[in-house]
C-alpha cells in the first residue's frame, strides 16, 4: 500500500446475483467509499457481437477491458473516481476516456446516523448509466442491515483496526500515510481462469481481464441459481445504455445470459457444472476469491459450495462486510 491510494474490491457473479445492490449497501456503511461500474465500460451497441440472433450484451467481448483497466489503475494511483471528459451527456459516465483526467477528491458532508466518520462515502457528483437503472427495494430486513451497520462501525471505532485503515479526520496516523479509500467494483465478468486453461474452462478470456483481475485486492463472488436468475431478471423493466434503453428480448436470458455466465465461470466449479453445482474451494483459494458458505471463516459460512445459492440476503450483507474488513486488515496494515 505504499504506493496505491485506493483498495478495489470486486463484486462479481452472475446477472441478477444482487452485486450493484451489495455495493450500495456497502458504500453506505464504509467510510471513504464509492463505486465504479462495469457495466459502464460496455461498447457501443453497434459493436456488440450476435448469438443466435440476439445482441449480446453478456459476453467479454461486449466490455471495453482496457478501458477498464486504466479506470483501476487510475482509481489505486490517485484514489479518486475516473471522470470522463467524453460524456455524450452532461455528467454522464464515457468510456472512452476513463482514467485520463485526474479530478480532485469529493467535499466531505455530514454523515447520518454515524458516530465516527462523516459521510465520504458517496460517490462524486458524476453519473454513471448504471445510476440510472431503477433500484428496488433492499431484499435485506432493515434489522440485519442496521446490525451489519453497527459491526462496522465497532471496527471503525477507536482502537480497533478500523480505525488504523480510516482514522478519522481529527486523528492523525502514527506513522502518517495518505488517506485510504475504498473502491467497489461491480460487474457480471471480473475474474479469469489462469493463464493455463483446463477442461473446465469454455471460453478464453482476453488479456486485459486477466490484467484487470490482477488489480482487484479483494475479490468478491456472488452466486444465484438459474430459476433466480431468470425470476429476477424478467422483474425488470430494462437498462439504460448510452444509445437509448435495452429490455431483454423473450428467451435472452435463457439463450444468452445464463449460457455464458456458465460458460465463463465453469473453472470455478468442480468440473465445471455451474447449475447446481458446487464451487472448487481450492481453485477459489488459489485466485484468493471469496464466495458465501465456501470456506470463509465467518459466522455466515458452513463450508458447504453448494450454501451460497438464493441465501438470505442480508447473511450475504453480513458476510461481505465482515470479509472485507478482515481483507483491508491484510491489504493495508498487512495482517493475517
Amino acid at each position: 500500500m505504499d504506493h496505491q491510494r485506493a483498495v478495489i474490491v470486486g463484486i462479481s457473479g452472475c446477472s441478477s446475483s444482487g452485486k450493484t445492490t451489495l455495493a450500495r449497501l456497502l458504500r453506505d456503511m464504509f467510510p471513504e467509499t464509492f463505486i465504479l461500474h462495469e457495466d459502464d465500460f460496455y461498447k457501443p451497441e453497434s459493436e456488440l457481437p450476435i448469438k443466435d440472433g440476439l445482441v449480446d450484451w453478456d459476453c467479454a467481448d461486449a466490455i471495453s477491458f482496457p478501458d477498464l483497466e486504466r479506470a483501476l489503475c487510475h482509481i489505486r494511483a490517485t484514489g479518486t473516481y475516473p471522470v470522463s471528459t467524453a460524456a455524450t451527456t452532461p455528467g454522464l459516465t464515457h468510456r472512452t476516456d476513463h482514467g485520463c483526467r485526474c479530478p480532485g477528491p469529493p467535499s466531505p458532508s455530514p454523515s447520518a446516523g454515524s458516530s465516527h466518520h462523516p459521510a465520504t462515502n458517496h460517490q462524486p457528483t458524476v453519473l454513471s448509466k448504471e445510476d440510472l437503472n431503477s433500484v428496488g427495494p433492499s431484499p435485506a430486513p432493515p434489522a440485519q442491515l442496521a446490525a451489519c451497520t453497527a459491526l462496522v462501525q465497532h471496527w471503525l471505532s477507536p482502537g480497533q483496526p478500523g480505525a488504523l485503515i480510516f482514522p478519522p479526520p481529527n486523528q492523525n496516523p502514527d506513522p502518517p500515510r495518505p488517506k485510504t479509500r475504498l473502491c467497489l467494483l461491480d460487474g457480471f465478468l471480473l475474474y479469469a481462469p489462469p493463464t493455463k486453461t483446463t477442461k473446465t474452462t469454455k471460453t478464453n478470456p482476453p488479456p486485459a481481464l486477466s490484467r484487470v483481475a490482477a488489480l482487484i485486492d479483494i475479490k468478491l463472488l456472488l452466486r444465484a441459481s438459474r430459476a433466480a436468475a431468470l425470476r429476477r431478471r424478467a422483474a425488470r423493466a430494462g437498462y439504460v445504455t448510452l444509445e437509448g434503453f435495452w429490455t431483454d428480448p423473450p428467451g435472452y436470458v435463457e439463450t444468452v445470459v445464463w449460457p455464458n455466465y456458465a460458460a465463463s465461470h465453469g473453472w470455478l466449479f468442480e468440473d465445471g457444472v455451474v447449475e447446481r453445482g458446487r464451487l472448487d474451494g481450492g481453485v477459489l483459494g488459489r485466485e484468493g476469491i471469496h464466495a458465501f458458505g465456501c470456506g470463509d471463516e465467518c459466522d455466515e459460512c458452513d463450508g458447504d459450495g453448494e450454501a451460497g445459492e438464493d441465501v438470505e440476503f442480508g447473511r450475504v450483507v453480513r458476510w461481505a462486510a465482515r470479509v472485507v474488513m478482515r481483507e483491508l486488515e491484510r491489504v493495508v496494515l498487512g495482517r493475517g
